[in-house]
């Protein structure tokens, strides 16, 4: 699946991964390839992103949304801060 994130001041990353796990506002949610349709607004906390099985990244993040759509992923966020594996 394609995955962009955003923040008010540049694109973050934009590339194809295989799951990511965000801070939902009604708890962590992962989404995976095929998943259906959603729209959910972010808390502040870490989000998490393979992109092949054993490749990860993560981040913290300052609130936002999330959308997924047709297996293209867009989440835009307030604010990010990369945090070291």
């Amino acid at each position: 699946m394609k995955l962009t994130i955003l923040s008010p001041d540049k694109e973050i990353f934009s590339g194809v991964v295989t799951s990511v796990k965000v801070p939902g506002s009604a708890g962590s949610f992962e989404l995976l390839n095929n998943h259906a349709p959603i729209v959910s607004s972010l808390t502040n906390g870490v989000v998490r992103v393979k992109t092949t099985p054993s490749t990860q990244f993560k981040f913290k993040v300052d609130k936002g949304f999330i959308e997924m759509l047709n297996n293209e992923v867009s989440l835009l966020v307030q604010g990010y801060k990369e945090v070291q594996e």
